[in-house]
């Protein structure tokens, strides 16, 4: 290797983190939940919903670090200049789901917990568990702790997926899998859009990946070309689309057809996958899909944990104008705390009630997704955005075609 290429790895290596950070917080409820059900109820026929969401999708949340590399700012920040409107679209619906979005994935990963503990702590007790390991691992190092967990995380998480895909299709055909139900019914396109809604993850999430590769720029005294940080974003997108359709042809494989149906709660449904899989894998491959499910769940919970205490300082940093104090009553401290607490309130309040939460935020994702798609459009052709950054000609023509489509299914949902 002669010094150019030293340095190029090395470089690359500071600019990696955020959009592994990004596929942890994708790879989760939608991943775990959603695309296994897609697979256990309407075995590979949904395959096309979900690429061509992950396609559809990539140019908006593409612009996330485009965008915090080219400006050295937020998304957030950038939402502000080009207009009240679009800051206060962003606003109300961060506000809006955030908590609904935190209790969902916290109690799900609390079911897990369970199942790999053997610990009978009620569901709320593990709740309040899980979040507080999050809080700590995010206190001692904030975005540095994030950052090396998810990376390890990600590794057991791909590995123990690709095993468990590998050993589905070595005892089941693809061909077998029919007689499948129509998806074009009030049931099925309400599920197809809750479906879509967060694969692989809500647009929003946009903003989370500028504050992250800002982040990463302090952590390591290293600011990316926008090369290098989109290089970083394609292998988390990538990553995270593929273990969709591992999760989706896990449903499919072993959950089809098998007479069983899944759970309508979520932390029930989990606890459900992982016997349902040792039940025709073998007792055996018990380890491999708890640490896949369980590590799934809580990289998510990480993630989102880190990403809303982080967007609401933003935004109130962009609301007065400068950047919020390390301490105080608007500090990442304090507001992680109590976002943890009033998502703990929420669960106790709702109970197991909470997949109604899920299947509401991911359908309003859906929903609003045309809107923030258009709004992450026009912040990268606006004119106070660097000329020479502006996305090419394809991802140009890739966002008019993804506005259209998040559109047309926005529409065809109301309409049923």
């Amino acid at each position: 290797m002669n010094q150019t290429e030293s340095k190029v790895k090395s470089t690359f290596k500071h600019a990696l983190g955020p959009g592994l950070i990004l596929a942890a917080a994708a790879v989760g409820v939608s991943h775990l939940v959603q695309s296994t059900r897609a697979g256990a109820g309407y075995g590979f026929t949904l395959v096309w919903a979900v690429v061509l969401a992950n396609l559809f999708k990539y140019p908006f949340l593409e612009f996330g670090p485009r965008y915090a590399i080219a400006t050295k700012q937020s998304m957030i920040a950038g939402y502000k200049k080009l207009g009240n409107w679009a800051f206060w679209i962003f606003v109300i619906f961060t506000l809006g789901t955030m908590f609904a979005i935190q209790a969902a994935v916290t109690i799900v990963t609390a079911s897990l917990a369970t199942e790999l503990t053997g610990l009978d702590f009620s569901l709320l007790a593990w709740s309040a568990i899980i979040l507080a390991i999050c809080i700590l691992i995010l206190f001692r190092g904030q975005y540095s702790a994030l950052d090396t967990s998810i990376k390890v995380i990600m590794v057991v998480l791909s590995i123990s997926t690709l095993a468990a895909v590998i050993t589905a299709f070595s005892n089941v055909s693809p061909s077998e899998i029919t007689g499948a139900p129509s998806i074009w019914d009030a049931a099925g396109i309400s599920f197809l859009i809750a479906l879509m809604g967060w694969m692989p993850i809500p647009i929003d999430g946009s903003a989370w990946h500028s504050l992250w590769s800002l982040e990463r720029i302090k952590q390591t005294n290293h600011h990316p070309t926008v090369k290098e940080s989109l290089l970083d974003f394609n292998i988390g997108y990538i990553g995270a689309a593929i273990l969709a359709l591992f999760f989706l042809s896990l449903g499919a494989l072993i959950m089809f057809g098998s007479g069983i149906e899944y759970a309508s709660s979520g932390a029930a449904f989990a606890q459900q996958l992982v016997s349902l899989y040792t039940q025709t894998l073998g007792e055996w491959s018990y380890w491999v899909i708890i640490i896949c499910a369980f590590t799934t769940m809580f990289s998510t919970t990480l993630t989102v944990t880190d990403a809303y205490p982080r967007v609401s300082r933003e935004i109130i940093s962009v609301l007065k104008g400068k950047e919020v104090e390390e301490t105080g009553l608007y500090s990442y401290k304090t507001l992680i705390i109590v976002i943890s607490i009033l998502s703990l309130l929420l669960l106790y309040l709702t109970g197991s009630r909470f997949t109604f939460m899920v299947d509401f935020a991911t359908t309003l994702s859906f929903l609003t997704a045309p809107v923030l798609a258009f709004i992450n459009y026009k912040l990268v052709m606006h004119k106070h955005f660097p000329d020479e950054h502006r996305p090419p000609m394809w991802l140009r023509v890739l966002s008019w075609g993804g506005i259209i489509f998040l559109s047309g299914f926005a529409l065809l949902y109301l309409y049923w």
